[in-house]
């Protein structure tokens, strides 16, 4: 595999709006109760703005394909995953392992990395546990995680 994970710029935000709207639409697979996801998840003005603040990355396989994407939050030692999202027709290929992984490789100097995710999502509680992710809350709707260095 010789995929990119990059910052993203405004030009991308079309095609990751669309992933991150498939992507977060399916987890009605995964115990959603209807299609939807975070605020703004199928904005593309707000994909637009979280790549104009450096928030918003992609990554890409070998040919240049967008197939995923993150939005992240850096303060000081912390950097908070605010979500990551894979196109569908990629799921189940390690491709969310990757990109955690790249967003890990991404920030050497960070700390602390935290993020949450529905308390339902099967998929993504087990993909965090997985890759050393600690639960330090929990609250009726979320699971929040941390994961030190």
């Amino acid at each position: 595999m010789n995929q990119q994970f990059m910052k993203a710029g405004t030009s991308d935000a079309l095609v990751l709006n669309s992933i991150s709207k498939q992507a977060f639409d399916s987890d009605v697979e995964v115990g959603a109760v209807s299609p939807g996801g975070p605020p703004g998840y199928q904005s593309v003005s707000f994909h637009v703005k979280m790549a104009r603040m450096n928030h918003l990355f992609k990554l890409v396989d070998e040919t240049g394909v967008i197939i995923g994407g993150a939005i992240l939050f850096r303060q000081g030692d912390t950097l908070n995953i605010g979500r990551i999202f894979i196109d569908p027709q990629h799921f189940r290929k390690g491709y969310g392992i990757l990109m955690m992984r790249e967003i890990e490789a991404m920030f050497p100097d960070v700390k602390v990395f935290t993020l949450d995710t529905p308390v339902w999502n099967i998929r993504t509680n087990a993909l965090y546990s997985r890759l050393g992710y600690s639960e330090v809350k929990r609250s009726a709707d979320f699971v929040y995680y941390s994961k030190k260095r």
